[in-house]
């Protein structure tokens, strides 16, 4: 070993910031070299693929720069509702002002730390833009928690997902036989709009079911591209498991093409899995049928921040990451779901 090579190093990494030594191997390979002295090349690295939030390709997304997010929604009717035909002018007929909605959440953020050996920097290559894109996903996956199974009132439990520092989950907006809209005003606890929820028949999901929350829908929303079900893998699974009539053939069937999939599309509309989401059972909200571009808004802030630390401990840098992000119901009317209750 050639110490004057790593004393001359030593030097440069002391003025420069960094130094490279490289030792000529002397030993003569045979074979591969593998396991006697040879040298193993990494390709390039990758991250293995995860399932990006399903509700973005939907729904409808607008920027900020605000620290919170006010909402508005116009529900009265300017037209005369005995009326409305003619040049007959009635004041104060209709509800134009006393009928509007609205609401604010506080923007949220969720951030990640990266420590990174510089050994590893240098061997492997492609190895900052894979941790890159894998943590662009893992917010993505973070995102899509929070957005379906978040709790963000005080006294929440739902800690994995953000509680009071997370999203306003869809399975948190109470329930009822009607949609509505929530109170007004800028407390965390106006906005909660109720969402029309149809009780499921059975422990297990039955096509009638199905029927009864395609129906719910109100039909305004019926004819639009971004209007699709929602639902757990495996609940598409007990979709397809679902029998009838005297043959015991199967409900939904199987066409052999892409568009007429068993469970890939119904009643027009298609199915989208959501691994995120509720599995069929007791209280949980295993199907959302929506025209997700009205019925969620996303709104993101407009810088995404990744920075890099090279003084937080000898042989490591470390990447910091924040997104933040605020979500919402934003027309109530626009989305039903499914729900079990165990008698």
């Amino acid at each position: 070993m050639n110490t004057n090579l790593i004393y001359e190093a030593i030097k440069k990494a002391l003025k420069e910031g960094e130094a490279t030594v490289t030792f000529n191997e002397a030993s003569a390979l045979t074979g591969s070299g593998d396991g006697i002295g040879g040298r193993t090349i990494y390709d390039d690295s990758f991250a293995s693929l995860r399932y990006a939030n399903p509700i973005r390709r939907y729904a409808r997304e607008v920027q900020t720069i605000g620290s919170s997010e006010a909402f508005v929604a116009k529900t009265g009717n300017a037209t005369n509702p005995t009326n409305p035909w003619g040049y007959t002018f009635t004041p104060n007929v209709g509800t134009p002002a006393l009928n509007t909605c609205y609401w604010q959440i506080p923007t949220k953020v969720v951030t990640a730390q990266i420590p990174v050996r510089t050994a590893v920097l240098d061997d492997i290559n492609n190895i900052e833009p894979s941790i890159v894109r894998d943590l662009m996903l893992e917010f993505s996956q973070q995102e899509s928690l929070s957005m379906m199974l978040n709790n963000d009132q005080a006294g929440s439990t739902t800690t994995t997902t953000g509680a009071t520092f997370g999203l306003r989950g869809l399975n948190y907006y109470p329930s009822g036989a009607s949609a509505a809209f929530g109170t007004n005003g800028s407390a965390l606890t106006d906005g909660l709009h109720t969402i029309k929820t149809v009780a499921q028949a059975g422990a297990s999901i039955a096509y009638n079911d199905i029927t009864a929350l395609a129906s719910a829908l109100p039909s305004q929303y019926w004819n639009f591209d971004s209007t699709c079900w929602m639902m757990h893998p495996s609940t598409i699974e007990s979709l397809r498991e679902i029998t009838g009539g005297a043959t015991g053939l199967p409900v939904f069937l199987e066409v052999g093409n892409a568009n007429g999939s068993a469970v890939g599309n119904i009643f027009g509309h298609e199915v989208i899995p959501n691994p995120y989401m509720d599995e069929v059972g007791d209280g949980k909200f295993p199907i959302y049928l929506a025209d997700w571009s009205r019925f969620v808004t996303i709104a993101d802030r407009e810088e995404f921040n990744i920075k890099r630390f090279e003084q937080t401990q000898p042989g490591f840098v470390t990447l910091f990451a924040e997104k933040r992000v605020v979500s919402t119901v934003w027309d109530c009317f626009a989305g039903v779901r499914l729900t079990y209750t165990a008698p």
